[in-house]
């Protein structure tokens, strides 16, 4: 059950974008499982995907054609398909064939630029994408498009997920409303770089190709890829960040701040909602590193934290076993790390001050924290100004069960 989590009620339609969602059977049964987007001419597309080696093919797919976007070789992305219970992963040269035929007859039925298409998949690795059954369905997917489809396909492109994910959000410039909802799917197999995660996020603010790029490049790191479930990168993840302009607002110096905090905070609630509907998740846990020499020092510490399995299983069993903390602070790969200068807290309670367990800590205090269905470990190193913050779960009975029993 997802930690402290609704699923929104309704989604605001985005200027420019048309969605639609239906049955392909793809893997599940009696239930949506094949999303369609278009985006309005004109509108920029940005992209951030997996860094694993074994990366699906349609995510291949997805950078070349972004790449021939920004190579003037087509105008820009019009279509983006997505298919939830196959990943199109580790399927050689077969996979990539499925994945161009996809964008072939969506480019057909649509009259559009090959390049023009984009396609997703997640699912179980290693099986042939059964393509058919999604060119059966493009003509179908093309006549339902509708500005207000974003519940239906933020609902279709769920695979272990109990909740939909969906955020919607606007603001007032000039006297025009600029409007952004996102959507994404995602509960296991969740590490930075990405992690098995779609997501999708449209804003009908005017932003340039290399200007939106720019923006996700850097929203990217304090949201997807400050999160992690099991420390497992997919080869899959893919976030996409769409403007299409049809607000009649363009990014400029006078709206950029605005419009950016806007988009952060989306791609950041959209980002912690994976990690409270992690797989068998009962604990949010926020994870923040202080005083470090450097961003890169801070986060490391905090992942090492977040990473660890003995950590998590003690999260899990509400058990204030504060030795596991020390002992993943004290495993992280960094340099120089003066644990002497150290302190620690457990939410509100302090454990350690520097480096010397505090004398008037008592294991209750301890237990209130970790009794709590969200908590906050607070590392201070007391060794420069960075600081660095981390979103993960606990690890449970039900983790295990998902996965075991993931393909039965």
């Amino acid at each position: 059950m997802a930690v402290n989590l609704v699923a929104p009620k309704s989604l605001m339609p985005v200027k420019g974008v048309r969605l639609s969602s239906l049955e392909a059977n793809i893997r599940y049964k009696d239930r949506d499982d094949l999303t369609l987007i278009e985006l309005a001419e004109g509108a920029s597309v940005a992209g951030v995907f997996t860094q694993n080696a074994f990366c699906a093919a349609p995510v291949t797919l997805c950078r070349e054609n972004l790449e021939a976007v920004s190579d003037g070789i087509t105008k820009g992305i019009r279509y983006l398909v997505i298919n939830a219970g196959n990943a199109n992963a580790g399927t050689g040269e077969e996979g990539m064939t499925s994945a161009r035929m996809i964008c072939a007859e969506v480019a057909e039925e649509t009259m559009t630029d090959l390049h023009a298409i984009l396609p997703f998949s997640t699912g179980v690795i290693g099986e042939q994408l059964p393509y058919w059954k999604i060119v059966d369905q493009v003509e179908n997917l093309i006549d339902q498009l509708e500005p207000d489809n974003w519940m239906k396909a933020a609902t279709a492109i769920m695979t272990t997920d109990t909740i939909l994910k969906g955020v919607s959000k606007s603001l007032e410039i000039n006297g025009k409303t600029v409007t952004i909802t996102g959507m994404a799917k995602g509960a296991g197999m969740i590490e930075p770089n990405m992690a098995t995660l779609l997501a999708y996020v449209a804003i009908d603010a005017g932003i340039e190709q290399d200007e939106l790029q720019s923006i996700l490049d850097d929203a990217v790191t304090g949201s997807f890829n400050s999160i992690t479930v099991d420390g497992d990168t997919s080869t899959n993840d893919s976030l996409i960040l769409m403007a299409t302009g049809k607000s009649g607002v363009s990014l400029d110096d006078s709206n950029r701040d605005e419009i950016v905090e806007l988009i952060n905070d989306v791609l950041q609630e959209l980002a912690q909602s994976i990690i409270r509907d992690g797989e068998g998740a009962t604990k949010f846990i926020t994870i923040e590193v202080e005083a470090a020499p450097d961003y890169v020092y801070a986060k490391e510490i905090a992942y090492s934290v977040a990473r660890s399995p003995l950590v998590k299983t003690a999260l899990f069993a509400c058990d204030p076993n504060w030795g596991r903390l020390l002992m993943a602070i004290g495993k992280t790969p960094v340099k120089d790390l003066d644990v002497n200068k150290l302190s620690l807290w457990l939410g509100d309670t302090q454990l350690i001050e520097a480096g010397e367990p505090l004398e008037t800590y008592e294991e209750t205090q301890g237990q209130i924290e970790m009794d709590k269905e969200e908590i906050t470990i607070r590392i201070q190193l007391n060794a420069g100004d960075a600081k660095a913050r981390v979103w993960t779960s606990d690890l449970s009975h039900e983790y295990v069960t998902i996965n075991a029993e993931y393909r039965s």
